[in-house]
């Protein structure tokens, strides 16, 4: 090319002569060697009806078609004999004792249709045997031995106190980030999945427990030991680690079918009555107006730790007949909650709601208890209290 550029430049008619020659060479090369194609690679006519197709094209993927609950594509439902339980949305915030008056929807399965062999009440699932008419009743007493003899055979042998020990100086705070939040709804049955999973890379795991069920610590324990077949073997506050057991195996772990929403809550009883019982409506008013005038016996945190509220709320009783307790920023369903279980615990009579405040009477018959309800901060197990004698004894 440049050659011939270079030629054009010096002497155009000589750079016309070869360029004719070399175009007339390549047109005898041309008639030369033809190449014809076969019949099976030459172009065949398309049809208008269909699009090109390339024979290297690959198919196309299938679009993304995102899961449903309604698909089951076959699938058998989840057996639960290994769960002798009632399933229920929270363990530790509802009660078989407390019956609702009513629903707020139909009776459909938060486990979506057909996946568990259990029929839903509306307020939980019964371990009955699915084709019996009535569900509603109390619960079967060979439902707690089952649980009791089935957490002894996964627990084994009892830890020492320096196994104990060393699993809780390895579950500390500063150690390692793993755990698991129980917050305002409680013990929740897909929570039960969450601590198995835990479990199948570590012997225990941490939980650390904040709002509303921390009035009532005890019950959380209970209710994790009931229903993972586990140990709790530390509690400082509101943080708790719970042991899976010598015996337990994450291959054999039980398969727990997990609620696909949250179901509504049935409707229970009205906390606040128009009249207290005992009095008249003129009587409740007054109470009621001089309740919210009381100085605030405290004020509460959101998702804080609760457990120092029963005793403060009976020793305050021994000097006043009404107590007051700021909830100020707290969800009205929460600081319901929390009436509801200063009720029960103890007890007292509910006044009023209003302004987010918590105003409870301790009635005209009002006796404290003797034994009191002081919650340690750190629970002892198994021989701590010989530990500590033992350490004083060196130190002397």
């Amino acid at each position: 090319m440049f050659l011939l550029t270079r030629l054009t430049r010096q002497n155009p008619s000589r750079a016309t002569l070869l360029t004719r020659h070399l175009s007339s060479a390549a047109s005898k090369l041309h008639s030369n060697y033809t190449f014809k194609p076969p019949s099976s690679l030459a172009p065949q006519p398309q049809c208008s009806n269909f699009p090109p197709s390339k024979p290297n094209q690959k198919k196309p993927k299938p679009r993304y078609r995102p899961p449903s609950s309604l698909d089951q594509a076959g699938r058998k439902p989840v057996r639960s004999n290994d769960l002798p339980f009632d399933f229920r949305f929270s363990y530790t915030e509802s009660s078989a004792k407390v019956r609702p008056i009513g629903l707020r929807e139909p009776k459909y399965s938060p486990f979506g249709p057909g996946r568990v062999d259990r029929k839903w009440t509306g307020v939980c699932a019964p371990a009955v045997d699915p084709t019996v008419e009535s569900l509603e009743g109390p619960e079967d007493p060979k439902l707690e031995e089952q649980r009791k003899k089935k957490r002894e055979m996964i627990q084994g042998k009892p830890l020492s106190s320096e196994e104990r020990k060393a699993l809780v100086s390895q579950f500390e705070r500063s150690k390692t980030n793993r755990h698991v939040n129980l917050g305002r709804d409680g013990l929740t049955h897909n929570m039960l999945n969450v601590i198995h999973n835990h479990w199948k890379f570590a012997e225990a795991v941490r939980i650390k427990c904040m709002g509303v069920p921390t009035m009532d610590m005890n019950n959380i324990c209970t209710q994790l030991e009931d229903k993972t077949f586990g140990k709790v073997i530390f509690r400082h506050g509101g943080t708790l680690i719970l042991y899976r057991g010598r015996n337990y195996n994450p291959k054999k772990r039980p398969v727990i079918p997990v609620m696909l929403w949250k179901p509504h809550e049935p409707v229970y009883p009205r906390l606040i009555k128009t009249t207290i019982d005992g009095l008249s409506i003129k009587e409740t008013k007054e109470m009621r107006k001089r309740g919210l005038s009381v100085p605030a016996l405290t004020k509460l945190a959101k998702n804080g730790y609760y457990a120092f509220l029963v005793p403060m709320v009976r020793d305050a009783f021994l000097s006043c007949e009404l107590v007051r307790i700021d909830c100020e920023g707290l969800e009205r369903k929460d600081y319901k909650k929390i009436g509801c279980k200063l009720r029960d615990m103890v007890p007292c009579i509910l006044v009023t709601f209003e302004n987010e405040q918590i105003v409870v009477w301790r009635g005209k018959d009002y006796k404290h208890p003797k034994d009191g309800y002081f919650l340690k901060d750190r629970e002892s197990f198994d021989d701590d209290d010989d530990f500590c004698v033992g350490k004083e004894q060196q130190a002397m």
